[in-house]
């Protein structure tokens, strides 16, 4: 995915949706921000601020923030909608292995009782249905990825969701979209969520598939090539 970006830097961030910004020449002005999450590490006062610009005069915000660099050089993607653009490329090119060559790809289908949509839903070629459920890592703690960043009921029920899938025979996936280039494996955050630390070990015990693929950053003047480009190793917490 190649993105056309400026530079900036960065002031604050508020309302969960905005952010304020100082350009190159001085001028302050406020971006549109597409993460709900606490952003924990990748809002910091005075790091580098990647945005794009959109042509919709309808927009109030033009520009969107896209990625953070880092005091120390980790490039962030913080645009969440970014995580499923980039899988879907990774699974169209055959980069996740485990569900290379599938014949059909559907996005946001519906699935178990408490109403949710997988991101996506696969056949292959043996006529196996595999949902997919895509999970944006951004934490960085300690020299370890976690997730999630903030308590996140809507991640404990789409556990219990793809536990149920498993339980009905078919296979369900759990992906973390590693968007951090500082993290080399991810884990539960069981100190900001332990409920979903103790749903996912429940779900990889019933047979849930739980991989983790980092995104690659190259940066060159103007534009930033993400792309999904290896597997990262997965660490389960203790809890039961």
């Amino acid at each position: 995915m190649e993105l056309e970006v400026q530079s900036a830097s960065l002031i604050k961030r508020y309302k969960r949706f905005l952010a304020d910004i100082t350009l190159d020449d001085g001028t302050v002005t406020t971006i549109h921000c597409a993460n709900t999450g606490a952003m924990t590490g990748c809002a910091v006062p005075g790091d580098t601020v990647l945005f794009s610009t959109s042509d919709n005069k309808k927009r109030k915000y033009p520009c969107s923030w896209e990625i953070t660099k880092t005091k120390n050089k980790h490039y962030i993607c913080v645009n969440t909608i970014r995580a499923n653009q980039l899988i879907e490329e990774a699974l169209i090119k055959n980069v996740i292995s485990s569900v290379a060559n599938h014949s059909n790809l559907k996005r946001e289908v519906k699935y178990g009782e408490e109403n949710s949509k997988a991101d996506f839903y696969l056949t292959d070629n043996n006529g196996t249905d595999t949902y997919i459920e895509v999970k944006s890592v951004t934490l960085l703690e300690d020299g370890h990825g976690f997730f999630p960043d903030a308590k996140t009921l809507r991640g404990q029920k789409h556990l219990r969701e793809l536990t149920e899938i498993v339980n009905s025979g078919k296979r369900a996936i759990l992906l973390f979209a590693v968007l951090h280039s500082g993290i080399n494996e991810v884990s539960a955050a069981a100190h900001i969520d332990p409920e979903y630390a103790v749903l996912l070990n429940k779900a990889h015990q019933a047979g849930v598939e739980i991989y983790a693929y980092k995104g690659k950053f190259e940066a060159q003047s103007n534009q930033v090539n993400v792309t999904i480009s290896h597997q990262i190793p997965v660490k389960l917490s203790n809890h039961d």
